[in-house]
């Protein structure tokens, strides 16, 4: 269970990683469409799970990899978003989010 400190710097996380991803998926990512789904915090708000859901891209473990290659420079951007909110910016770990293609597959299952 999170504490109320760990959702509201999840949230704050989500919406600039979000942000940033918008910003730079054109010229890192090349035009690939990612969507920061959940950011998890862990107790001691030293480490951040990312989830992102890939689009327009052929090869998402590609993208992951080249996402996490460049977690430095993205968690350099999130630390002068956040700067005055948080003492210490959190090391960011990426996870792809395959949530939406598990209900699709649902879906699928459902309707044979």
């Amino acid at each position: 269970m999170e504490s109320k400190r760990q959702q509201k710097i999840s949230k704050l996380l989500q919406k600039d990683l979000g942000e940033i991803f918008q910003r730079e998926a054109g010229s890192l990512f090349g035009g690939a469409m990612i969507t920061v789904t959940k950011v998890h915090v862990t107790k001691d708000l030293g480490i951040a799970r990312v989830f992102l859901s890939l689009f327009a891209t052929k090869d998402k473990q590609a993208l992951l990899e080249k996402i996490r290659k460049e977690g430095n420079q993205i968690r350099w951007q999130l630390g002068n978003k956040v700067k005055h909110q948080l003492r210490k910016i959190p090391e960011l770990h990426f996870y792809e989010d395959d949530s939406l293609d598990y209900i699709e597959n649902i879906e699928t299952l459902l309707n044979e």
